[in-house]
């Protein structure tokens, strides 16, 4: 993690996101969100775009549903949904002099999401046991605050390295001997139960306790944050390449690039990216 850096610093965020269904599955249950806000308005952003954290603020999502028919594709818009409500209004609460607690925001706002979800899959029987993974990025000046649960993914390349770090801890099993070594990479991609989730929001789960953390960004640092069926089909190093791929045009989607090897690759869940990187 980075030193705090000045508050007063804005900078200028780039963002690229793409979503694909995949080659196996019959629908999307993967969703994904570009969100500016202040204390006034709330603004939902296209999938690609640029702009400054000089007066307002920026959220970034992704979600993968689960549940039976359509109960996973609404359980993960849910999950988006309720974040363009919750951060506009700490965002007030900041400006008018109070101070923002990021953690305790992240925190009610990951219980809300659980507890619709529960509601609605205890309501209707077509929602029966839906559930969702999340991981939010907020970018204020200065700092990227963010909160996780379940088995999407966000990670970090700082500037003028060609390390990419995995911020989020996977909530399965395979995760864990993952990040104790007890498995490699490709053990951990081959694992037949590395899909097997031990958190997440909605369904049986009693308790919700999301990961939190906090980074400060510098201009040329990356962030990318995927669900599960990116890293089916793509290895770190290659996730690397085509982040640092500088050859395709300035106007290339590199979201998108990421989703379409992978889905080549593999393709056997649906896929998202989202890219934010600090220009």
């Amino acid at each position: 993690m980075k030193p705090p850096q000045v508050i007063s610093t804005s900078a200028l965020l780039k963002w690229s996101g793409c979503t694909d269904r995949g080659k196996v599955r019959p629908n999307n249950e993967d969703a994904f969100l570009a969100l500016r806000f202040d204390g006034i308005e709330v603004q939902r952003l296209r999938k690609s775009g640029d702009a400054s954290t000089a007066k307002t603020d920026f959220a970034f999502a992704v979600s993968d549903g689960m549940g039976g028919a359509l109960a996973g594709e609404y359980a993960s818009r849910i999950a988006i949904e309720k974040i363009t409500t919750m951060l506009p209004r700490s965002f007030k609460q900041s400006a008018t002099g109070f101070v923002t607690d990021y953690d305790d925001v992240l925190s009610e706002l990951f219980g809300e999401v659980h507890k619709a979800l529960v509601y609605l899959g205890s309501s209707y029987e077509e929602c029966d046991g839906m559930e969702a993974t999340l991981t939010l990025c907020w970018f204020s000046p200065g700092w990227m605050h963010f909160g996780h649960i379940g088995d999407s993914r966000l990670y970090y390349l700082p500037a003028k390295e060609n390390k990419i770090k995995q911020l989020t801890h996977d909530d399965t099993h395979v995760g864990w001997l993952f990040r104790n070594g007890k498995i490699n990479e490709r053990e951990a991609r081959t694992h037949p139960r590395r899909s097997v989730l031990q958190k997440a929001l909605g369904g049986g789960n009693q308790f919700v306790d999301p990961q939190l953390g906090a980074v400060g960004y510098e201009s040329g640092d990356m962030f990318l944050l995927c669900t599960d069926g990116l890293v089916e089909g793509l290895y770190d190093e290659h996730v690397v390449e085509i982040l640092r791929d500088t050859e395709s045009g300035e106007g290339a989607n590199h979201a998108e690039r990421l989703v379409k090897e992978s889905v080549a690759k593999s393709g056997r869940d649906n896929t998202t990216a989202l890219i934010i990187e600090v220009v």
